[in-house]
């Protein structure tokens, strides 16, 4: 590999993530009135808590870590924790800070995974999220 070669990648990564970054603040400035309009019960599990957040708000933090990289953490952290959205600040965190899955769209596959098959945390607050269907 040559110098020239390290260069053009580091441009591409470098815009990859600049474009990351950028259509993550979009997403992420569309969807916070739609999770305004939602209530999370305190005790919602992952899985429920997915069932009620929209697209939008999964694909603007997977966006995000895909920007921010490693520094994508606090700054996931604090996004879902303002939205109310507790029980995804884990998994968030734990995928931002392992090197080299910032590409793995990681709470998307999960949003995905949960509304096909039907995953539920089976918790307390699952009669209140019933009540949503």
């Amino acid at each position: 590999m040559t110098a020239e070669d390290l260069r053009t990648l580091l441009l591409i990564l470098g815009a990859m993530m600049l474009s990351g970054l950028l259509l993550g603040t979009l997403l992420l400035a569309l969807a916070v009135r739609q999770v305004r309009q939602i209530d999370i019960p305190p005790d919602a599990g992952l899985a429920d808590t997915l069932h009620l957040t929209p697209l939008l708000v999964v694909l603007a933090i997977d966006l995000l870590d895909l920007g921010l990289d490693v520094l994508a953490a606090p700054v996931s952290w604090v996004i879902l924790d303002r939205l109310g959205l507790k029980a995804l600040r884990g998994i968030s965190v734990v995928e931002a800070l392992i090197p080299v899955t910032q590409f793995i769209p990681t709470l998307t596959l999960a949003w995905l995974a949960v509304r096909l098959f039907g995953i539920r945390s089976g918790g307390p607050g699952t009669k209140i999220i019933d009540q949503y269907r």
